[in-house]
């Protein structure tokens, strides 16, 4: 009997420490979502002032806002990437980092990788916002 319950305990810690580390991750990834979103908005609010006043779509300053969003990535302690479309209009935002596990280390799962991704476009309108 002894036995019969030392391998089913074992077998039951797994499958709690496979559940902990699992929703760790998925939160972590979340987070990082969340980053990604909010650097993508900061960088989005560096405009380019002269395409703005000459009355054309609004813009941003690509090397503004690749640094705006690097700055915000980092007073977060996150490393990440902003690329700025050829238009100026979509900024997207990639954060890259780990996951340290709190039980699966025990079978040598130490950390997991977690990726997120945020975007935002500038929208001009008084109205509604424009489509495209």
């Amino acid at each position: 009997m002894s036995v019969f319950v030392a391998i089913c305990a074992v077998g039951l810690l797994a499958v709690v420490g496979i559940v902990i580390d699992c929703g760790g991750r998925l939160r972590a990834i979340e987070n990082a979502d969340a980053l990604a979103q909010e650097a993508a908005r900061a960088a989005g609010q560096q405009l380019d002032t002269g395409a703005a006043l000459s009355g054309g779509p609004p813009v941003v300053d690509p090397a503004a806002a690749r640094s705006a969003a690097q700055q915000y990535l980092a007073a977060n302690g996150v490393h990440g990437n902003a690329v700025v479309a050829a238009d100026g209009r979509t900024i997207h935002v990639t954060v890259d980092g780990t996951y340290d596990t709190a039980l699966l280390g025990v079978i040598g799962i130490g950390s997991m990788t977690v990726h997120g991704e945020g975007r935002a476009s500038l929208v001009r309108g008084v109205r509604k916002a424009e489509q495209g």
